[in-house]
């Protein structure tokens, strides 16, 4: 790292001829500095600052060198087309050609916001009259000047699919030898011994001081990697698709474009909290969905049927809607056991004879939004008129590989069928819009395994399997791997991002939920198609608060969804310690609230109104601090909101199940030293106090709980 300059916290352009062979611009925001430079044959990032200090690249980006044509391969030679750059005050584009054949490369970069990271995208364009086939284009690869004598850390966060991790939450030491590779894909299936799949982001930063360092994401579901490698002198690393099993090949037609998956580079300073701030805040302004934030009352508070599991009916959920409403809830979603079969996504006429558009009806009667759980891209075996079945020529032609004769699905699974297939597509298009207009929805989830992983087909737009290919069954789904499986994501990815923003122009009201079993599509990608995440598939008090500390370190605490589901609660305050386990994001209920005491029915009502009182409004704009380790349901755990603008606050406190530990203390952070705070023990356990944010941060709060398994709300306000 080299000591530079503090840096003005505006957008600025600056184009300077640099030499008579490079061309520089520099992009800027409030947190990111990001100098660029177009050489003759490729480009480059020549530097990234946190206007404090400044990393220096030492490498060219490594454009591909080659492409396939006809079955041979032909050697390229990139040419900088100067007359060709766009550049503005937040947009920076360098294009290069090459001849023969005829391709054009974009290499883009766009600050789309006043703070945060800056993204970065590279689009190549057939220009030629021959299909092409392109071998692997990393999105991103850099090469930092770095003293051996630097102590640096490397911090990346697993997804809470299935259930979390021991871990979660990672931050590791990277000497000189160190080698790291992050994987992300929409399957997530965590083995025995091997890494977990990770939310596609990591960041690197001063192991201690100023805490000085910079991250990159990958805005993209499909199957992306992410490799850090240090040496003496250079931190190396690539970012974008995942090559293996590889090699990767992608087809592009004449007149066509490939890009690259999306990533976004920041500079940050003082620590992974600080960085999350900032990201947190900046994936809701660029990446979200404006619609949903303007509505003050998103996160919403939600009943879901599957506390009475597949067993769900008409007289169940009009029992459910009305408790909901009586509760203070403000969304119905029917989950999984409405459906004639899988693939078949119309009601059971048994369980809803009047059909779900009365139901959807009856909760809006109620003041509710209504909300469906769909596995929309699966077959089965129903032969009702509208149904997906997998013995349908056409429909068998979309599917992922040849099923067994005697194949069949599983209570609410079934199989993957192939949505880049543009007839798939055009089928799904159709399919869920017929049920968010028919059902009168307000909320679409969906769940399954949505984008294809692998592929034996030969005649589908992605690249045809290698000589090698696995066909293995795991949790009732036959899988394929082979050097296509790459390719195939990220074509049934494009389709999925196509699908849903079609049906976002239609229904620019609609909320979209991801769950893919659980937790297995939280990445950045899913954040710009969609508005919230089930953040894991494991639901008791400790799952949810560990699956929440580590996602809430890079996305928006207001997209994390818990679903909270029975658990034993022998007191009410560990039915409460239960419920607040999961509001710290969005919350939804899946338990039958029908059978809950009178005495819990209160107390939950109570919760839900102080939730959308006082803390939704912190839930959504103000800064998060992780002021313990990582919960593991025995020690003490907690988490602090505070907002700087209306300098309030919230430290969610939880007492795990040790016995012999009563009393803890928490150091706030994000305070005002000087100023003194009203500090409010919402359940009483304490006496109101005033404190100074000193005292707050330096000698801590100190929270006391007479129970395991219960917890606490404190409130901050400054006085003024």
């Amino acid at each position: 790292m080299l000591r530079g300059v503090v840096l003005d916290a505006v957008l600025v352009f600056i184009a300077v001829l640099a030499s008579a062979n490079e061309i520089r611009a520099t992009l800027r925001t409030s947190d990111t500095v990001l100098e660029l430079a177009a050489g003759e044959s490729a480009p480059r990032v020549v530097s990234l600052s946190n206007g404090q200090h400044q990393f220096i690249n030492s490498a060219p980006e490594a454009l591909i060198n080659r492409v396939e044509v006809a079955g041979r391969w032909l050697p390229l030679h990139w040419s900088f087309v100067p007359e060709a750059t766009q550049h503005d005050s937040h947009r920076v584009a360098f294009v290069y050609e090459n001849q023969s054949p005829h391709l054009r490369l974009t290499w883009e970069w766009q600050a789309r916001s006043g703070f945060g990271p800056i993204e970065h995208a590279l689009r190549i364009n057939n220009l030629d009259s021959r299909e092409i086939w392109l071998p692997l284009q990393s999105s991103f690869q850099f090469s930092w000047n770095c003293p051996t004598t630097e102590a640096l850390e490397n911090s990346f966060i697993e997804k809470g699919a299935g259930k979390p991790s021991l871990v979660g939450t990672h931050v590791e030491p990277i000497p000189a030898g160190y080698k790291w590779i992050g994987t992300s894909s929409t399957y997530a299936h965590p083995k025995a011994n091997e890494p977990r799949e990770i939310i596609p982001w990591f960041l690197v930063q001063e192991a201690s001081g100023a805490r000085d360092g910079w991250y990159v994401g990958v805005e993209f579901s499909g199957r992306v990697q992410t490799a850090l490698e240090r040496d003496k002198r250079q931190l190396k690393g690539t970012v974008g698709l995942n090559p293996n099993p590889g090699p990767l090949r992608t087809r592009v037609t004449a007149g066509e474009i490939f890009e690259t998956p999306t990533v976004f580079l920041g500079a940050t300073h003082g620590g992974l909290d600080a960085a999350g701030n900032v990201l947190r805040r900046w994936v809701r302004e660029v990446l979200g969905n404006p619609a949903t934030w303007q509505n003050p009352n998103f996160p919403l508070l939600v009943n879901n049927s599957w506390g009475g599991g597949m067993k769900v009916n008409e007289q169940i959920a009009e029992a459910m809607i009305r408790d909901a409403t009586d509760l203070g809830l403000e969304m119905f979603h029917v989950d999984a056991g409405w459906f004639r079969g899988v693939g078949d996504w119309y009601p059971d006429p048994q369980k809803f004879p009047q059909g779900l558009a009365q139901i959807a009806d009856y909760a809006h009667q109620h003041g509710l939004k209504f909300g469906l759980w769909v596995d929309w891209t699966q077959a089965g075996l129903d032969e009702n008129p509208g149904a997906l079945n997998a013995k349908d020529p056409k429909v068998r032609d979309w599917l992922l590989n040849d099923l067994p004769p005697d194949w069949k699905p599983e209570e609410f699974k079934g199989e993957t069928i192939d949505i880049s297939v543009p007839a798939a597509k055009a089928w799904a298009q159709d399919e869920v819009e017929r049920i968010v207009s028919d059902y009168h929805l307000d909320m679409l989830e969906h769940d399954g395994y949505l984008v294809a992983q692998g592929c034996k087909r030969r005649d589908h737009p992605h690249a045809p399997p290698g000589e090698r290919k696995w066909v293995y069954k795991d949790e009732g789904f036959y899988w394929v791997d082979s050097s296509n499986s790459t390719d195939v994501s990220y074509h049934a990815t494009r389709a999925y991002y196509d699908i849903y923003s079609h049906l976002r122009k239609e229904h620019p009201g609609l909320l979209l939920e991801v769950c893919n079993d659980g937790g297995r599509m939280v990445d950045f990608g899913s954040a710009t198609h969609a508005d919230y995440f089930s953040i894991t598939d494991s639901y008791d008090p400790v799952s949810n608060r560990q699956a929440f500390y580590d996602a809430s370190h890079v996305l928006p605490s207001a997209m994390l969804e818990s679903y909270v589901e029975k658990w034993p609660t022998p007191n009410l305050g560990n039915f409460i310690y239960m419920l607040r386990s999961g509001m710290m994001g969005w919350l939804t209920i899946m338990i039958d609230t029908t059978q809950w005491t009178p005495e819990q029915h209160v107390a939950a009502k109570e919760e839900i109104k102080l939730y959308k009182a006082k803390l939704r409004s912190l839930i959504r704009d103000a800064n998060l601090y992780h002021i313990s380790p990582r919960p593991d349901g025995i020690q003490w755990d907690g988490i602090e909101y505070f907002d700087p603008k209306s300098n309030r606050g919230v430290v969610y406190a939880f007492r795990g199940s040790k016995n012999d530990e009563s009393t803890h203390t928490y150091f706030l952070e994000g305070l005002h030293a000087d100023a003194e705070y009203r500090v409010d023990f919402h359940d009483n356990t304490a006496p109101d106090q005033v404190l100074t944010g000193r005292e707050l941060m330096d000698r801590g709060l100190r929270v006391t709980l007479a129970r395991p398994e219960t917890s606490e709300l404190i409130f901050l306000e400054l006085l003024r």
